[in-house]
């Protein structure tokens, strides 16, 4: 049986960050990167480009901090959103500057990943190529797979005489040739990948049946790049800090402002200016797409409220307007349920009858790991998504302890919006069915990693030996990625402050300590200094909060299930930033500090600063 020293599941952007900074920390390992997928890129892989595919992100904001995507190597403009082929050729690309191209294995899916249980710990993966399986043994294990690689695709009743193709929206390049071919097609959801469907089959002046459910989300908010009366570029504003202040976090005050959320989210004048600045930023974006102007571009209005919307909060990338495929005809809208299918036809709830050549479904994505995890029930100590049982890591009396925190702390979250009171899981329809229990018709735990991307439960503390890159949805997608990766590195390599994370060894406490630790790396003559460990009581009870908080902030996305945010990447960034022991504050002085926004820049220098922190045995300041 093969040994690794590292296995990275997963080829898209957060595993070839993982798999790079664990090379080049730790030059003579062994590791590999396994997809299931034909090629490297993983949303932006060869397999699912098709030719209007175009990032949300314009130039400069969705890089990686340390290997810059410029106009001379990728022929792409300043103020231009970046296609998917410069997106597959720069992933390309980096791979191939850091040396980690040729570690890929691709068309490999990973079926089981065992647990030895051990002091070492490490896994046996089931790895099948071709039809063929085999085991690796792998000391360490990052699952990367994210949460855009498993779609999902309901069941609906009269499918199977449909008579014409049915699919999901992550497989439109498949029927690239439809484009041309089709006269009408039905596109099924309101994400911000059926816009994309949309518009990929409406402006090739194919008619298109834009089905949005009536016991929906509704629309997504889908803004223009520049925003507010002043025209600022929607991705800086999110990464300005003092307009991150104005959203409620959990994890946010470890850039030192602490009073300054304090006073916008624990008084009531704070939390006045605070309703005023998304009533204003909602307004204006309603303003700028003249929703209400026509009864056709009114049924695209978004049914949640600003504040409560993660990252499906969207921006309008194309080329043309869409809403002017809406406004002559081109695209018609439906607010209604899906009740069947017939022959070459779809049935709507309201007794419309759509004749369509396909049906292409943006229905969203599973969002459990494509791997099973051995032995039978570890999903629980690793934080996964599973039937709730009594032997959680989490009782029900520290939720809601948990909720009560979160709560008193963010008096606004207690007012939850009523996004649809017609709301109802696609399942609870008549027409739509699925043996996919699993993801959907059973009731799951969220997500509940440590700094959302480590196990919290004292084995997986101890043996150090798997984590979860990009278990979340963000606006900072590159930013996120790198700090991950870094975070990772030194957690793997047992770098981390023990303030950070515990050295969990038996019999494991759970109270708080103080110990003797050296302050450089094992093996050094290292300055001895007191350091306050933190209890894995501790470390739970973070953990708890950081994962109850999306249920309560971002009910109009996916916070109850996983990470999911928008204006809290920056104050994410400063956590992990934090816990590697370097400077939060990475512009020149308080003025800047507010009011200059960040970008992957600001982090170019990041892994040399933990390098030099770590030879050094100090923190930087």
């Amino acid at each position: 049986m093969e040994t690794l020293d590292l296995v990275v599941i997963g080829a898209g952007i957060f595993g070839l960050a993982t798999a790079k900074m664990f090379q080049q920390l730790n030059p003579n390992k062994t590791l590999t990167i396994l997809d299931s997928g034909s090629s490297i890129g993983g949303v932006w892989g060869k397999s699912r480009l098709y030719p209007t595919l175009k990032t949300n992100n314009m130039l400069g904001m969705f890089e990686y901090p340390d290997f810059p995507m410029t106009t001379d190597a990728f022929a792409v403009q300043p103020g231009e959103h970046i296609s998917g082929e410069v997106m597959y050729r720069y992933l390309t690309r980096y791979a191939e500057h850091f040396g980690i191209l040729d570690k890929i294995r691709y068309r490999t899916a990973v079926l089981t990943a065992e647990h030895h249980d051990s002091s070492e710990g490490g896994w046996t993966l089931t790895v099948q190529n071709d039809g063929t399986q085999h085991r690796i043994f792998a000391r360490k294990l990052v699952v990367a797979a994210g949460f855009t690689s498993e779609p999902f695709l309901p069941g609906i009743q009269g499918e199977e005489m449909f008579g014409a193709p049915i699919f999901h929206s992550r497989d439109l390049v498949k029927h690239a040739d439809t484009h041309g071919t089709a006269k009408t097609v039905t596109v099924f959801g309101g994400t911000k990948s059926a816009w994309d469907a949309v518009y990929a089959y409406a402006s090739k002046g194919v008619k298109v049946h834009w089905i949005i459910r009536e016991s929906g989300h509704g629309p997504v908010w889908m803004a223009p790049p520049y925003v507010t009366p002043l025209k600022k570029w929607l991705e800086k504003l999110v990464h300005t800090r003092m307009l991150a202040w104005l959203s409620p976090c959990i994890w946010g005050g470890v850039d030192g402002y602490s009073g300054v959320r304090s006073f916008y989210h624990r008084t009531a004048i704070g939390r006045a200016v605070t309703d005023a600045f998304w009533s204003l930023l909602g307004h204006d974006i309603l303003s700028l797409n003249k929703y209400d102007s026509h009864p056709e571009t009114k049924k695209l209005k978004p049914w949640s409220h600003p504040m409560f919307t993660a990252s499906s909060f969207s921006i309008l990338n194309y080329p043309t307007s869409i809403f002017d495929l809406v406004l002559d005809g081109t695209v018609r809208v439906h607010i209604a349920d899906v009740t069947g299918l017939s022959t070459m036809t779809v049935h709507l709830s309201d007794g419309t009858q759509l004749e369509t050549d396909l049906l292409c479904c943006a229905t969203g994505w599973k969002h459990v790991p494509p791997v099973r995890f051995l032995p039978e029930g570890i999903e629980k100590e690793l934080g996964l998504p599973h039937t709730p049982s009594e032997s959680d890591l989490f009782t029900p009396e520290e939720v809601a302890r948990a909720d009560e925190e979160i709560l008193s702390r963010f008096p606004r979250l207690r007012d939850q919006p009523v996004q649809n009171k017609k709301l109802k899981p696609i399942l609870d329809t008549n027409a739509l069915t699925t043996t996919d229990t699993i993801n959907h018709s059973t009731p799951l735990t969220p997500w509940t990693l440590y700094r959302f991307m480590v196990p919290p439960s004292a084995r997986c503390l101890q043996t150090r030996d798997i984590a979860f890159a990009g278990a979340l949805l963000n606006f900072s997608t590159f930013m996120v990625a790198h700090a991950q990766a870094l975070w990772i590195t030194a957690y793997f390599n047992d770098q981390l402050p023990a303030s950070v994370v515990p050295p969990i060894r038996p019999p494991h406490s759970l109270h708080s300590q103080t110990a003797t630790v050296p302050t450089t790396e094992r093996g050094r003559k290292a300055e001895i200094k007191t350091e306050k460990i933190k209890s894995l009581a501790e470390l739970r009870r973070e953990t708890l909060l950081h994962a109850r908080f999306g249920r309560w902030r971002y009910p109009a996305g996916h916070g109850a299930q996983f990470p999911d945010f928008v204006f809290d990447g920056l104050p994410y960034l400063d956590l992990l930033v934090r816990d590697l022991g370097l400077r939060v504050r990475r512009k020149g002085g308080w003025l800047a500090e507010m009011a200059e926004p960040y970008g992957p820049e600001d982090y170019r220098n990041l892994v040399d600063e933990f390098v030099a922190r770590v030879e050094g045995g100090r923190r930087l300041p």
